[in-house]
Parts: C-alpha cells; structure tokens; sequence
C-alpha cells in the first residue's frame, strides 16, 4: 500500500528517457496487447510498426490508476487532446487499425509479416545518413516546448552540422551520379 511500485516506475522512466534521448531512430514493432505501461513504452518509440491484431489501451483508470510511463506526454501529441483524454478516461482497448487511423502507430501488417517488415524498416534506417536522423530526432523533440523563433535557431545550427558531415557530402555526390548514396553515419 501506498507506493505502487516506485522502483518499477523510476526503472519505467529512465527506460523511457533512454529512448527519447537515443540518437538513432527507436521501432516500436507490437504484437499482441499493449496495454497501460507497455501502451506507453510503444509510444516512446520513434516509429511503430503493429501486427493487425495488435490491440492497445491505456487502462490505468479501470484500477484507480493515472498514466506513467510518460502517457500523458506522448499520447495527446500523437492523437490530439481530445482523443487521448477519451482513451486515458474510459480505458478502451482499441484495434490496430484504430490506432493507424488515429495516428498512434505508423503502419499495420499482417501478423504473419510483423518480423520482416519490421527487420525492412530498420534496415532501411541503417542505410540512412544516421548523423541527420539524430538530429531530426533531437530537433523534432525538442522543438515541442520552444518557440517558433528558437527552433528556428535550433534548426540553423543542426543543418550547419548536417551540411559539414561526410554523409552530406556523399549524398550530394550520389545525387550527382544518380547512385544510392552509402552513408556511413558521420
């Protein structure tokens, strides 16, 4: 009584902080229910590929519970406030292709095809230029709470480093040759 868990949730958070703050883009690859904490780790994620019979909910309020895991973050910036507001508050689970329709994952595919789908993506990523990816990632996460004037600086600053790096230079030549580029990350 008292402290549901509050090793379990500090654990819960860093994992969760790891994924926003990692450079490279995070896949969310569901299968099966994701339901309260395991809705919200899928949320932490970058991209999120879902089998069709995925199912997910934020079910913390059939138990007296509040959303952690960051929820109440990721959710409403993902489907809106409203939608999440009625998803956090009457604790439905919702089908994969509400969560597609709604915007809460990326894709859906057959079951059956979930593991390659989700390996083609990562794949595909690995052969970007990952330096840029990084700072998309930083740049798009960051620019949620500031003001239009300083993303606008933030942006500034990460193109400079983006048009320095090697991977720049080979996208340019790739381009010019009519070639994939190959990215090297740097």
């Amino acid at each position: 009584d008292g402290d549901l868990g509050g090793g379990v949730i500090e654990r819960l958070n860093r994992c969760v902080l790891r994924l926003q703050r990692l450079t490279k883009p995070v896949i969310g690859s569901i299968n099966g229910v994701a339901v309260g904490a395991g809705c919200n780790i899928a949320l932490a994620a970058d991209l999120r590929i879902a089998s069709d019979t995925a199912r997910f909910g934020e079910v913390f309020t059939c138990v007296g519970l509040v959303p952690d895991g960051g929820g109440t973050y990721f959710l409403p910036r993902l489907v809106g406030t409203a939608k999440a507001m009625e998803l956090m508050l009457l604790a439905d689970i919702i089908d994969a292709q509400e969560a597609l329709c709604i915007g809460l994952v990326n894709w859906v595919v057959p079951s059956d095809q979930l593991q390659d789908e989700t390996q083609k993506l990562a794949e595909r990523l690995a052969q970007g230029p990952t330096l840029a990816y990084g700072l998309v990632k930083t740049g798009l996460y960051q620019s949620l709470t500031m003001p239009l004037e300083d993303v606008l600086n933030m942006e500034a600053r990460n193109q400079a480093m983006a048009a320095r790096s090697q991977d720049r230079a080979e996208g340019v030549a790739a381009f010019r040759e009519k070639r994939q580029p190959r990215f090297l990350g740097h």
